[in-house]
């Protein structure tokens, strides 16, 4: 029987009002109750099994490459466009804000598999992820826009936790975004994954992020605000926070709105306000990526590896999800077995990869991402 590559609908913003995730999640609450009903409090979740009813129809890689891909506006050209360091610096917030997507409460997107592999073209940006371990699960994302002349790569790993009334994901690693023309290098990190059960369900992004420029000294410090215990809507989706120079300690912009609606930046000498992000804008009408070279597709793609189960997902056909989870994850076995038996170690085939007490770092093998056989318009 022939593989199928199959690829889902991006996440996005549009379709989904409060409301109906709230109606969503009470549908779904008890089932997620019974779930965790014989989990210990402040458990590590990073080897735990979800059922396929619990599952979006697409892998971590997926979502993490969508971040970057999957918008309607060329928020990189804006940055490379910037006429001052400070002008870029403002464009490269707003783009680190766009890569919070909203994830539906009660699912989750499957654990990939060692050496899968995500590789899609938009335009001029060619975008490779690869799983570069399983236990614990670790992404590298390598992005290059040869005529932009951007660069950038993630290193990155979830670790999720069960708090009793909710599960937090703590995202480790660090992102790192070039602008080669300017010789500008930015780092920053994610937030946090905040799924609440009790009392209210629903889902939320929260934490510190940092974003500096290594060579300019800006600093920008955001806090992503999770919503209250009790759910009200005021406090849903907030983000702040302030753009500074780090040598002067100088506070030039505040930053203020929420990530799935509008952020603003305010001038702290003219007071002058404006929209540096409007997440409608930048992710309404995002169209699924399109199979061009079915020929080209690698045999670790993503969308190959968990094409039967993402389709039996998608057609609600459980027993045949449930069969197909399993066929994949015993041919992982499989694998690992073969290699403990001929003493090998599996290396990732398009990263450099190193671990250590600061975490995990990997670096590109080649300079420039090929073009994709998957591409997204």
């Amino acid at each position: 029987m022939e593989a199928k590559i199959v690829l889902s609908k991006p996440l996005a913003f549009e379709g989904q009002s409060d409301s109906d995730a709230n109606d969503e999640g009470a549908n779904i609450l008890q089932r997620i109750l019974s779930l965790f009903k014989n989990i210990r409090q402040e458990s590590d979740l990073s080897c735990f099994k979800l059922p396929p009813a619990f599952n979006m129809p697409k892998s971590q890689l997926q979502c993490y490459a969508e971040s970057v891909y999957c918008t309607t506006s060329n928020l990189l050209s804006r940055i490379n466009s910037g006429k001052t360091a400070l002008d870029r610096f403002i464009s490269v917030v707003a783009w680190s804000i766009s890569t919070v997507r909203p994830l539906r409460f009660g699912v989750a997107p499957y654990n990939p598999t060692l050496g899968e592999t995500h590789h899609v073209s938009k335009g001029n940006l060619n975008v490779l992820l690869e799983q570069i371990s399983h236990h614990p699960p670790v992404s590298a994302l390598h992005a290059t826009d040869d005529k932009e002349n951007i660069e950038m790569t993630w290193c990155q790993f979830p670790v999720s936790k069960f708090y009793g009334t909710s599960i937090e994901t703590k995202v480790h690693g660090k992102r790192q975004l070039k602008l080669h023309n300017h010789g500008e290098t930015y780092e920053m990190n994610s937030p946090n994954l905040v799924i609440k059960i009790l009392p209210v369900p629903g889902t939320d992004w929260a934490g510190n992020v940092s974003i500096k420029c290594l060579e300019t000294g800006l600093l920008a410090e955001l806090s992503y605000i999770s919503q209250s215990f009790f759910g009200f809507r005021a406090g849903q989706r907030l983000v702040k926070g302030k753009i500074f120079d780090s040598l002067s300690m100088k506070t030039l912009y505040k930053i203020e709105g929420h990530w799935d609606s509008t952020v603003t930046v305010k001038n702290t000498t003219s007071t002058e306000t404006r929209v540096i992000y409007d997440a409608k804008q930048v992710t309404f009408g995002l169209q699924i990526p399109i199979v061009k070279n079915p020929e080209g597709v690698w045999p670790t793609e993503t969308a190959l590896v968990w094409g039967e189960l993402s389709q039996a997902i998608m057609s609600k056909d459980w027993e045949k999800a449930r069969e197909a989870k399993k066929i994949v994850e015993e041919r992982q076995r499989v694998l690992q077995r073969e290699r403990e038996s001929k003493g090998e170690n599996w290396i990732p085939k398009h990263f450099i990869v190193s671990s250590g007490k600061e975490g995990w770092d990997c670096s590109p093998i080649q300079k420039l991402v090929p073009n994709a056989p998957i591409i997204t318009l």
